[in-house]
């Protein structure tokens, strides 16, 4: 288990759960959030490497404004359809990766990868 912390908000709860389960066997600690203000706050308070926001509860410039303010978090963005452009986007707005919010193991392994690259880069 790597000795880091993930924060979540996620519109749909089924997914926040599972997402929550299979990121708790691979993080220290995982805090699912409900608001972009909560997720600001909670990085910042668990100094969270991985922020995994979904794109339905927030906007481009919140990503871009996220990419700035915590430049040690990796951004994984998600979204139930698979929209090129608004992906492209995302990652151009400072989004490491981007995932359907239903593949779950992707996005386990985009937190995962994308925070060693932060850990090891830091």
């Amino acid at each position: 288990m790597q000795s880091l912390n993930v924060v979540l908000l996620q519109s749909d709860s089924k997914i926040a759960q599972s997402l929550v389960s299979a990121l708790s066997n691979s993080f220290r600690s995982v805090h699912m959030v409900e608001s972009m203000a909560e997720l600001r706050s909670s990085i910042a308070k668990h100094r969270a490497r991985v922020a995994i926001l979904d794109m339905e509860k927030a906007s481009l410039p919140d990503v871009e404004r996220l990419s700035r303010e915590f430049p040690q978090a990796s951004i994984v963005c998600t979204h139930r359809c698979a929209d090129e452009e608004m992906w492209a986007a995302a990652l151009n707005a400072g989004a490491c990766d981007v995932c359907p919010s239903s593949d779950t193991r992707g996005i386990l392994r985009a937190a995962i990868g994308n925070a060693g690259m932060r850990q090891s880069a830091a």
